[in-house]
């Protein structure tokens, strides 16, 4: 199974990644974590995503494209995984299709945590990341509008999207997208 899960900063991806990870068996690409991990250990990755992560940007569509391109080439991907982070923009929910395509791959689902933009800043400011400030979080929730909102009208006539309330509890969550993952 190779899924994407969308929502916006505080929406409850990782939570969902990790309950579908664990139950289908498959590894979580969780992209935000994996730069903070190359940005702290110094990476030419990490150098060139450093200064967008700190002010709450996307990181260029040439440097995700190949860091994506990295992951999928891992082994331990080889027969499934899910995607937290990426694509985040409309060009790159295409490029993941076309790198999908050069790697013999076929994406199964997009999920889309679908939450009011209230929330998302209230969920944002509860947790206690270090980049999780107002600023940055504001800028983070206008960026998610302004291009990955984009994506889903990308996906849905392909007929792969699957759009959750991600206002309930996140077990519910959870069990809806197994029902609608089947």
């Amino acid at each position: 199974m190779r899924l994407v899960i969308l929502g916006g900063p505080g929406a409850g991806k990782g939570t969902q990644a990790k309950l579908l990870c664990s139950y289908l068996g498959i590894p979580c690409l969780d992209i935000g974590q994996i730069l903070r991990q190359k940005i702290r250990a110094q990476t030419e990755l990490g150098r060139q995503a450093k200064p967008f992560v700190e002010q709450g940007e996307l990181v260029p569509d040439e440097i995700m494209i190949q860091f994506v391109r990295q992951q999928l080439l891992d082994p331990d991907v080889a027969k499934g995984w899910l995607l937290d982070g990426y694509p985040r923009t409309a060009f790159q929910a295409e490029e993941l299709d076309f790198l999908l395509e050069d790697l013999d791959q076929r994406l199964n689902w997009v999920i889309y945590l679908n939450v009011p933009e209230k929330v998302l800043k209230n969920r944002s400011l509860e947790r206690s990341r270090a980049d999780d400030q107002l600023g940055i979080i504001e800028r983070r929730i206008e960026l998610f509008y302004q291009r990955t909102i984009p994506i889903l009208e990308y996906y849905e006539p392909r007929g792969h999207l699957l759009d959750v309330n991600g206002e309930q509890p996140p077990e519910q969550i959870y069990q809806e997208i197994c029902q609608r993952l089947k």
